[in-house]
């Protein structure tokens, strides 16, 4: 039989259009369709933790205004890759999304060996909320502001200790920006977990310690132990009183606790668009702002591409740190 009757025959440009025009319209009419059964938000932490809260909460609030279940599923492990490496080998079809904070931007560059790359391997889809810090002190420590922890660290430097729940995580990032952007060197002193960094602090057996503020406003107010700054671009709500790091020396400091979502690469653009959309209808409930901002909790709103911006700016700000630092994992 002759080769030419074996082959099919190219398509005409009308007819190649209209394939075309075919397949867009049948992503579209899919993306309109979704959610046809229930979504998955995988957390790669611990159920407790802020991601997981917050994640829920998400959750909750899709589930009632698209009409369809939304359901969460920890899958805590090493760090956050075990669960995230779960989303990224998931079709990209909408119903298996990420619950991600800044940790995944910081894994990007103190962990070179995990499986996937978080801007190669997801979608942007929308940012949730973000959290201040507060640089706490033991009572004893002779250095009661950020101006004076400068000046003593400049005089004696490695003379001072601040604890960590661990490498890589956003209480030690933290502290290795002040060191970096500051210039000065202080013992870092990792723990297995906050709880423990806190209780080492708290009796004086460790200098100091970036914590989540509402984990450490009471024990401020207690006169357990001494707030020097808080981290964000604006004083807290919570705090007040308590100046940021960067109107006390080192200008342009922030560090902050932040939770967004993706979706695997791929995932249709109409479907990517919703769900940020969705999302940002809930960060812009007033009603939700109020009782997140009385948490010391700030509600972040942003379309697709300019998280997609955020997360590339966030890559690139802790990878400067880990490269300076000379940070390992674990």
């Amino acid at each position: 039989m002759p080769l030419f009757r074996v082959l099919p025959p190219l398509l005409r440009p009308a007819q190649a259009a209209a394939l075309l025009g075919a397949l867009l319209a049948s992503a579209s009419a899919s993306a309109q369709e979704w959610p046809a059964r229930p979504v998955k938000l995988v957390v790669p932490f611990a159920a407790g933790g802020s991601a997981d809260v917050f994640g829920r909460l998400v959750a909750t609030r899709l589930q009632e205004t698209l009409g369809q279940s939304f359901v969460t599923e920890n899958r805590p492990g090493a760090g956050s890759i075990i669960g995230t490496d779960v989303v990224a080998k998931s079709p990209p079809d909408g119903y298996t999304l990420l619950v991600m904070s800044n940790t995944h931007t910081v894994n990007e560059s103190l962990i070179a060996s995990k499986p996937f790359q978080l801007m190669r391997d997801f979608e942007p889809v929308a940012p949730i909320n973000e959290s201040d810090l507060v640089l706490v002190a033991r009572t004893a420590l002779p250095a009661s502001s950020i101006a004076e922890v400068l000046a003593a660290a400049r005089a004696k430097p490695d003379g001072m200790t601040y604890a960590s729940s661990g490498n890589g995580t956003p209480y030690h990032m933290a502290g290795e920006l002040l060191k970096s952007m500051a210039g000065i060197k202080v013992v870092h002193v990792p723990y297995k977990g906050s709880s423990q960094a806190r209780t080492d602090v708290l009796g004086g057996q460790v200098d100091m310690m970036f914590d989540a503020i509402p984990t450490m406003a009471a024990q401020v107010t207690g006169g357990k132990v001494k707030a020097l700054a808080t981290t964000g671009r604006a004083r807290s709500s919570i705090m007040p009183n308590v100046p940021t790091v960067s109107e006390s020396g080192v200008p342009g400091y922030t560090a902050t606790i932040w939770i967004g979502v993706m979706a695997p690469k791929g995932t249709p653009a109409a479907i990517v668009n919703r769900l940020n959309s969705e999302i940002s209808k809930i960060t812009a409930d007033d009603e939700l702002r109020k009782r997140w901002s009385a948490q010391g909790t700030a509600a972040m709103t942003m379309n697709v591409a300019e998280f997609g911006k955020f997360l590339n700016d966030d890559i690139a700000k802790w990878a400067g740190v880990v490269k300076s630092a000379g940070i390992k994992a674990d």
